[in-house]
Formats: structure tokens, sequence, C-alpha cells
């Protein structure tokens, strides 16, 4: 865990050096302050917190079956009618007995339910980290795609004033008769389908900015440059290696797996005897209303005996139970639990198998990514050298007006496809981290407040036994995001 905690010191020690790969920067939101927000204000993760702690209960509840039970049964009973022949019949009746049941031994079905219970949390634990690592990596989509599209428009608006100022220029040389109406078509058209581009980019920004509140609760502002991901791998088999050692969904489909093996014991341990020790006691009375036979054969209803008789009883022993035929249920039930052990065997197969792909997908994408980044590079220095000579080369009549547009176009291409590939690669280095185990809160070394245990909370109820103890009626700690101005594309300022 130290080892982990000091490569994200690095991770955020790295900013500085990231600031140089992303143009644009305004002293705003960091991806720090959204990952934590996040952490402390999304439902979805809240409400798996809520889950695990509803599993978290199955380990009381199966040490339940194990421990001493006593039950208290009382009646008051009112007599209408009696028989004639009866003259000690009493017109009502109190009782109330109590009843104490302590099992002794269950065939192991208690023992093993519990032990099946304890996987199981631990499984729901490792789900837990899933979704925790899972919000991260869409969180981190959402920060990139907001920087991505922000400098996506100012792109497109820089292009547009850009095609404005050229077919501004294009009309006053054909006032002189330099150029014809073609050359001012062509420069209108452009600029046209520039406007329309911006717009498209400015939708596409609005959804990202809305798809970014939803997650982390709050409007970005101008958001910084991530810093770089640290200790990255080598090689898609290393990256493999440590995925099937911390992967959490490969984590939790083997805790399944014991899970389901001990749940074959303990359907089998429902064929075997069971020994419990018992207590009862009674006490009954007639308040006052038994009808007590004098000498001379009348009742006498003032006797004292009739008055106030009552009595108490009281007994203990030891029970044996031995199932001799329960219509099949056990070997049903033994079946069934074979069945799903062998559901969890093969399960946990189909989860490495996604884990290895997701694992050397990502990091073939942010390989991939890495040299595209490179590429676009140099496009766009290539570009822009290209558009600086075609535009010399236009003044002294070597090259038209199309040329021009057409090198403006190539320039806007290859800088989209360059911040989009900057995207790509952070975020499938990211997804890359997600799918070793390496993306979640303790990794981050988020400081938003005191991390989220769950096994606090397991530890707070494993020992519970009173039935009276409960707690307090939830509220949702997630924020709501309802009161959030709907989003604008605002254009920052461009680069130039």
């Amino acid at each position: 865990m130290a080892k982990r905690k000091s490569q994200y010191r690095k991770w955020m020690a790295g900013a500085a050096i990231a600031a140089l790969a992303f143009p644009m920067q305004v002293q705003a939101d960091t991806l720090r302050e959204a990952l934590v927000n996040a952490y402390l204000t999304n439902p979805t993760l809240a409400a798996a917190r809520a889950q695990q702690r509803a599993t978290d209960e199955t380990v009381p509840i199966a040490k339940a079956d194990g421990r001493p039970n006593v039950t208290n049964q009382t009646n008051y009973t009112e007599f209408l009618k009696q028989s004639r022949t009866s003259f000690t019949s009493p017109e009502r009746q109190l009782t109330s007995g109590v009843q104490l049941s302590v099992p002794v031994y269950s065939g192991g079905s208690v023992r093993n339910n519990v032990r099946a219970a304890k996987e199981r949390v631990q499984a729901g634990q490792a789900n837990l980290r899933g979704t925790e690592s899972a919000l991260f990596s869409n969180v981190v989509a959402a920060y990139m795609d907001v920087i991505r599209d922000q400098a996506v428009v100012s792109l497109n608006a820089q292009n547009v004033r850009v095609l404005e100022t050229n077919l501004q220029a294009t009309s006053d040389r054909f006032e002189i008769g330099d150029l014809t109406r073609t050359d001012i078509a062509q420069s209108d058209s452009r600029l046209a389908i520039a406007r329309s581009d911006l717009q498209s980019a400015a939708a596409n920004l609005i959804r990202s900015k809305e798809v970014y509140i939803q997650l982390v609760g709050n409007p970005p502002g101008g958001l910084e440059a991530p810093p770089p991901l640290p200790n990255l791998p080598g090689s898609p088999d290393a990256a493999v290696t440590i995925a099937l050692e911390s992967n959490p969904d490969l984590i939790a489909a083997r805790e399944d797996i014991e899970a389901s093996r001990y749940d074959i014991r303990s359907a089998n341990g429902t064929k075997l005897p069971r020994v419990s020790v018992f207590a009862n006691g009674g006490y009954s009375n007639f308040l006052k209303s038994l009808q007590n036979v004098g000498p001379d054969g009348i009742p006498n209803t003032n006797d004292d005996f009739g008055q106030s008789f009552a009595q108490t009883t009281a007994d203990a022993g030891v029970r044996l139970t031995v199932p001799l035929y329960q219509g099949g249920l056990p070997s049903a039930r033994v079946r069934q639990s074979q069945a799903r052990y062998s559901a969890a065997l093969e399960q946990a197969i189909a989860v490495e198998r996604n884990v290895v792909a997701q694992t050397r997908a990502a990091y073939s994408s942010w390989r991939a990514s890495l040299q595209v980044i490179e590429s676009s590079q140099q496009a766009v220095e290539a570009s822009a050298l290209s558009l600086e000579g075609v535009r010399a080369e236009n003044s002294v009549g070597n090259r038209t007006i199309l040329d021009i547009l057409n090198a403006e176009q190539e320039l806007l291409r290859a800088q989209v496809q360059l911040v989009t590939a900057r995207r790509n690669a952070y975020v499938a280095g990211f997804t890359l981290l997600a799918a070793m185990g390496r993306a979640e809160a303790r990794d981050l070394g988020l400081d938003g407040g005191v991390l989220y245990d769950p096994q606090d909370n397991y530890d707070r109820v494993d020992g519970k036994w009173n039935d009276w103890s409960r707690d307090p009626l939830p509220e949702p700690v997630s924020t709501r995001t309802v009161d959030t101005p709907a989003q604008t594309a605002t254009m920052g300022p461009v680069d130039e």
C-alpha cells in the first residue's frame, strides 16, 4: 500500500510537466478536485456503499441461527360456556410460558453459512472497489472530454474568425478586379461550413459538461491539465500479470467461488442430526374464577383455593433431532449448491477473460494514442508551415484562394486530431490502471476527508447480538444537480 501511495505522489507531482502538453490552461478545477467531489457526493458510489453495508449484515444473520433463542407466549382466555357436568370449570385463565433453546450441533450448517457470508462480504468489498474504480474512470473520461471539447470549440471559433477575415480580404480583392466571384463563393461556403462546425462543437462541449456535472456534482470551470499517469506497464504481459492479482472484479469472482463451496457444505449439513438443549418455564392463573366442590357436593366459589389458585412449571432437557426422510429436500439443496458452485467457477473464468482482454485493449489504445499524438504534433507543425507558404505564394499569384482554404482546413483537422489523441491517450492510460486494480481512492491519494473503509462497518456489526439495536434512519449523502445552471459553450481565449 505504501508503494502505491508513493506512486501517486509522483502522479500529483507531475502536474507541471503535463501542463506543457495542453495549451489551454485556466486556473480552476483540477482532476484531483473532480475525483474528490465524485468520491464524496456521487450517488452511484454512495448506493454501492449502502448495499455493501446490507451485505455485512448477512454475517450476524447467519450467526443468529447458532445463538440461543428465547421466546415468551402469554394467553388470556375467557371461557364463555362451560360443560353442565363440570363443577370446577374456571371462567377465565391466564397462562404464560418462556422457552429457551440453545443449538449445540447443527450438522455444520450454521458454521458453513457464517463462512459463506464472510466470503460474500469480501466479494462485496471487492465489488465496491470495482464500482469506485469505474466511477473514477468515468470522471477522468468526462474531465478529459471537457478539456478536449473546449479546445475544439476554441479551434473552430478561431477558424471562423480566420475565414471571416479571408472572406473580407477576398471581397476587397474582388472589388479591384484581382479575384472572381468564384473565389468569393468558395470563401463564403467554407465560412458557412466552419460556423456549422462551431455549433456542433459547442453542442458537444455542452453535452460533455452535463456529463461532468452528472458524475462530479458541480459544473466544471476552466479545467487544468491533468498530471501524468505514473508507472504504466512496459508491456501488455506485465499489465495482465498485475491485473490478475489486483483487479477487483476478479477478486470478487474468486471470493464467490469460496462462498459457493461453503454453501455445499451447509446443504450437506441438513441431512445430519441436530442437538440442542432447552428449558421451559410456565405460569397459570385462573384469576379467582376456579370453582371448588365442597364436602356437600355444592360448588364453592368463596374457598381460598378457588380464589387464589395459581401454578408454575419448569422443565429442561436435551433434544436430539434425527432427520429420517425430508422428501428429497436435502439432496436437492446439495445439487443446487453444486450447480451454483459450477456457475461461480465458470463466471470466474469469464471475468478473467474479460480482465485480460480489457487490460490488453487498454494497453494497445494507450500506446496507439501516444503514437497518434506524436504524428499529429508533426502534422500540426507541417500544416502550419504549409499554410504560411500557401499564403505567401498566393500573394504573388502562384496559389489560389481555394488552396488557402484547403490549407486552413488541413491545419484545423490536424489540431483537432492532436487534442483528441491527447484525450484518448490519457483516458486509455487511466483505464489501463483501473483494469490493473490501481485506480482507487487509496491509489490516487485523495485527501478530501477520511477515506471510506467498508471494513469499519463490518467490524461494527459483526458481533452485534442485541435484538433492539438499530441505526439512525439514513439520509442521502449524495448531492443533487437539479439546481446547477444549464451549461453553455462560452468561448475562451484562443491561442494563436
